[in-house]
């Protein structure tokens, strides 16, 4: 490990997060880099390292406290050192393994098409985790926001964010799309056309089972008690349908005395509504309209049902799978009208790539907005912890923004090295600011009688408030 980084000596009382064999090992003065992040950041980042820093103290009586190290990316590393994401700043998230950022801009100009995209690739932080919950007091545009209580975990490193496309009019895109229509779609009726940009979307086996692994472990740990793979499988059958496909059978193989499938328990919730019920007769009630297809397609259902009374009858019958954690899917366009009109039935989303930049974003806006969205790149043995929103440039260095981002991103980030009791301190002081009607501009205004404050105003109210 080394001693600095950007030209800066790490914490003399400090010492490095480890991890070894699967777990992370926190010391009780953990160094731990952060980013401020450009625009907003400046002001939010200080406004929550406070509050952090207030919880810490709070809960352990100084027996705890984090060794803050600050890394650069975004402006002030281009500022700094004429390069948006330094190497330096990327081996400190390697090597000392728990990091935590503000918001940063998009570079402008080529090079880096997205830092925050870069750094989940490059540290291989293949799980993006988005909880999504209500505080009380947080104006919302829906009737019961206290309904939704849910954690996205949306894959980070496939699909078109892999950064795979080719601009319309360039050789490359003209070699692709000469290849596709003149092999890969030769003598069908479907063609690319010429004059086409191209990109590839590619979903991986390994990638799609190690996120629903992490999904499933996360339900379990926590006492959640469904996992739904949402998925784009009745258009794009072999990179979304194979996501779901994946993701039954990591439920299926690996879980398999903790899990049922939907499908699985309707199977099991019909022999226990009626004992004496035959196969053909199950199978039917599973998938309605069966007479209408193919002997084969009607075979096959019949020996799905045979199949999850051999393998799982006994161990998951008589009520038994109701107790299990339940994995479903849901189509793509659906879960956003589901989250909505039913946000109760879903506890733990598994998504694809861009699903879970949809959905994470349409879920926040029920809550209270991305002003208050917390979130986490997770990988196997790396984690950062960020805001979800912007920089907002305009609105920089005037003390206006609310934090909550940052803020709840940090609270995760407690949660996550196992610090939970700081961690509730946070959550508690800052719904009751939220319910003293102590908030910033974007909640003022929406909500009657509150009283405006500043960014560093919020922050010491919910200091105070612990």
């Amino acid at each position: 490990m080394q001693s600095e980084y950007n030209g800066l000596g790490l914490p003399s009382n400090g010492e490095p997060i480890a991890y070894r064999n699967g777990q992370f090992e926190v010391p009780d003065h953990p160094i731990i880099p952060f980013i401020e992040g450009d625009g907003t950041g400046r002001d939010i980042w200080k406004a929550s390292q406070r509050v952090f820093d207030g919880a810490v103290e709070k809960a352990y009586g100084g027996k705890r406290a984090i060794r803050w190290f600050e890394v650069f990316a975004g402006e002030k590393a281009y500022r700094k050192f004429n390069t948006w994401l330094p190497d330096d700043t990327v081996a400190a998230a390697r090597e000392l393994r728990v990091s935590i950022k503000g918001p940063l801009t998009t570079p402008v100009g080529g090079g880096i098409r997205s830092l925050n995209v870069a750094l989940r690739q490059i540290l291989d932080l293949y799980a993006c985790v988005r909880p999504v919950k209500y505080y009380q007091g947080v104006p919302s545009p829906v009737k019961h926001p206290e309904q939704v209580n849910i954690v996205i975990f949306r894959e980070n490193t496939e699909d078109v964010y892999s950064g795979i496309e080719f601009k319309q009019g360039t050789p490359d895109a003209a070699k692709l799309i000469s290849f596709l229509n003149d092999e890969m779609l030769k003598g069908g009726k479907k063609k690319v056309r010429l004059d086409s940009g191209v990109g590839i979307k590619p979903i991986s086996i390994f990638g799609t089972k190690r996120l629903v692994r992490r999904a499933i472990n996360h339900a379990l740990e926590t006492g959640r008690k469904t996992v739904t793979l949402v998925h784009k499988g009745n258009i794009q059958k072999f990179t979304e349908g194979a996501f779901r496909e994946w993701g039954y059978e990591v439920a299926a193989q690996e879980f398999r005395e903790q899990t049922v499938t939907e499908r699985e328990s309707w199977i099991l919730g019909n022999v226990e509504a009626n004992p004496g019920i035959s196969v053909e007769e199950n199978a039917m009630l599973i998938e309605p309209g069966m007479e209408f297809g193919s002997p084969s397609f009607q075979a096959s259902v019949c020996d799905e049902v045979r199949t999850v009374l051999d393998a799982i009858g006994k161990s998951h019958g008589n009520g038994a799978w109701k107790s299990k954690v339940l994995v479903n899917d849901r189509i793509a366009d659906s879960i956003f009208q589901q989250i909505i009109i039913r946000p109760a039935d879903y506890s733990v989303l598994a998504t694809s790539n861009l699903n879970g930049d949809y959905i994470s974003d349409a879920a926040a806006a029920q809550v209270g907005g991305l002003g208050i969205a917390p979130g986490a790149n997770i990988g196997d043995g790396y984690a950062v912890f960020e805001a979800t929103h912007g920089t907002a440039p305009k609105y920089a260095d005037k003390d206006v923004i609310n934090p909550g981002s940052v803020i709840l991103s940090g609270v995760m980030m407690l949660e996550f090295i196992g610090w939970k009791e700081a961690a509730k301190l946070i959550e508690t002081a800052m719904e009751k600011t939220i319910l003293d009607k102590f908030v910033t501009y974007d909640f003022e205004r929406q909500t009657a009688g509150a009283t405006k404050v500043g960014t560093s105003e919020f922050a010491t109210r919910i200091i105070a408030n612990m």
